[in-house]
């Protein structure tokens, strides 16, 4: 069982401006819970034109945001999990998108890049929200705080990267995926179906 760690850097603004700073090579991350990227969830813009409007989201490679991109420079990032680990995952995220609405991009920790603050429950920016997940659930621990998490320090999850390149050419790569069972919420309350 695995779940798997996009890390992509956009042409977008906000992009180039953190990869100017960090000089790092991903500035984006996201979350998948299957091998063809289909439920891969992250924090970050709600639409194309204002960089400043954050929120929890699913994304997708043909999004309008990426839909002008002619490539998409990353890497997809297989990280092995247990069933219970999996389970815990996928509950932390059908929690977050049971509630979604309560939850808000933390512009606040970007700026500060770990330096400054407080961890907030209801607060993240994309690679703090995949750390914290994968860490809540025991997948790992990289003996930091989740505000110290950037892109780039998610390589260093224990896993194995299975595709690097343009990340738009990734799902005509993938061979039938492995049945994923969905994310099911009844009466409020989060199960993962069988």
């Amino acid at each position: 069982m695995s779940v798997y760690v996009v890390l992509s850097r956009s042409t977008t603004v906000p992009s180039r401006l953190i990869r100017m700073v960090t000089r790092d090579e991903f500035t984006h991350a996201a979350l998948a819970l299957d091998p063809a990227l289909d439920l891969m969830f992250s924090f970050g813009r709600r639409g194309v034109l204002n960089p400043f409007a954050g929120c929890f989201k699913r994304e997708r490679f043909d999004d309008a945001l990426y839909r002008g991109m002619d490539e998409l420079p990353g890497l997809v990032l297989e990280v092995p999990v247990t069933p219970a680990q999996q389970d815990a995952v996928r509950a932390r995220v059908a929690e977050i998108l049971l509630d979604g609405h309560t939850y808000r991009y933390n512009f606040p920790g970007v700026l500060a890049r770990g330096r400054v603050g407080r961890e907030d429950d209801r607060r993240y920016f994309c690679s703090e929200f995949v750390y914290d997940v994968l860490r809540g659930a025991g997948v790992c621990d990289l003996g930091m705080s989740r505000a110290s998490v950037r892109p780039q320090t998610l390589l260093d999850l224990p896993g194995r990267v299975v595709f690097q390149g343009n990340l738009k050419a990734y799902p005509r790569r993938v061979a039938t995926p492995a049945p994923v069972a969905p994310l099911v919420f009844d009466d409020g309350r989060v199960r993962v179906a069988a």
